[in-house]
């Protein structure tokens, strides 16, 4: 799978493959270790007193929080961002896209502040790495943007309540929005985690006011991932542009079917077509000129009329596009909506620049 997706080329493609990485749900809540294990980590602001206990549903069932979570892991690949902007930071974190010292991204530095990084664990495509998140003593495990399995969230709630991905959605598939709700329910913070939200719906309202040809465009999330692979609308990547006001292609999911994504047929192409494609690329100039080799790709309007966006996705911007959290999405639209104007402004001259970093 593509970069859920670095997942395949783990931690390699992000407009790449989903790694399969496990997260959980559970129930109950152990006891609440001490917290001389691994430093670093922990709540910074304190959630409402009558907050707890808490129950929140998820794809395998419930999980039931008992009292203030102190020692939170995640294995959800972007859960991080959340925890980290409700004021809490993890004492341990799912890697996903490499590079960033305890898997927080520019984005969020500020909010991990002077404390010691998270620890970092991986999934090399067999699961959570469980005797790693057992000497961590959890109080609490996210799961919410993950393909957890039941085997894998029955073992995690051993250790602590496991909060999995929610049921109405594909695996990877949550909305940033009830991402960060539900770990603010989970930490207490319910109201804060609203605020958030409300802050970063906000961009996008703003963005949308300022380029109401988005409305009028349709558009379409790719990446050269062995072949052509299209994003579903479900995918974080996808929800960029249908929050923006763009309409995706109307039989998308039909073609991509209950995933995150999936590579597309040649006779599909046409998927493709559609006002402004936007390609996640391993670089700007040769996986470009690759693309345009393919005559029946070169051939459609999109190309021909320069409505393509590319995203570098091995960069500081093409992680934030992959990730896209509460915290990533604002370093996102910053470079993404110009970049989008741009393609669709109806001018075939208009050139797509490239962000300066």
């Amino acid at each position: 799978m593509p970069r859920a997706n670095r997942a395949t080329r783990i931690t390699g493609l992000l407009a790449s493959v989903l790694m399969l990485v496990g997260a959980v749900a559970a129930c109950g809540s152990s006891d609440s270790p001490s917290d001389e294990a691994k430093p670093g980590s922990g709540s910074t602001k304190a959630p409402a007193s009558s907050a707890f206990p808490v129950t929140i549903a998820n794809k395998y069932g419930s999980t039931t929080i008992k009292s203030e979570p102190k020692r939170v892991v995640t294995v959800g690949l972007t859960d991080q961002d959340a925890v980290l902007a409700l004021g809490t930071v993890p004492v341990g974190t799912t890697e996903w896209i490499g590079g960033y010292k305890g898997a927080v991204g520019p984005w969020a530095q500020d909010k991990l502040g002077s404390a010691a990084a998270p620890t970092v664990l991986k999934d090399t495509g067999t699961g959570p790495q469980v005797e790693k998140i057992a000497a961590l003593k959890p109080d609490l495990i996210l799961a919410l943007y993950s393909g957890l399995t039941k085997a894998q969230y029955d073992t995690l709630s051993k250790f602590a309540p496991v909060v999995a991905q929610p049921e109405e959605f594909n695996d990877y598939g949550i909305p940033w929005q009830q991402q960060t709700e539900t770990i603010g329910k989970a930490l207490g913070r319910s109201e804060e985690a609203a605020k958030l939200v409300e802050g970063v719906e906000a961009k996008f309202a703003e963005a949308k006011k300022a380029h109401p040809d988005f409305a009028a465009s349709t558009a379409v999330m790719a990446t050269p991932y062995e072949g052509t692979f299209v994003y579903g609308s479900q995918d974080a990547r996808s929800r960029l542009l249908s929050d923006l006001g763009l309409k995706l292609p109307a039989d998308l999911d039909k073609v991509i079917g209950d995933q995150f994504g999936a590579n597309i047929s040649k006779e599909r192409t046409d998927l493709l077509d559609q006002g402004v494609a936007v390609w996640i690329v391993p670089d700007t100039t040769g996986a470009v000129a690759k693309l345009h080799k393919d005559k029946l790709y070169a051939d459609l309007k999109v190309v021909k009329e320069g409505r393509e966006v590319f995203v570098k996705e091995s960069g500081d911007y093409g992680n934030a596009v992959s990730l896209s959290t509460v915290l990533s999405i604002p370093y996102v639209l910053d470079r993404l909506v110009p970049q989008l104007a741009a393609a669709v402004d109806g001018d075939p001259a208009t050139k797509v620049e490239q962000p300066a970093s």
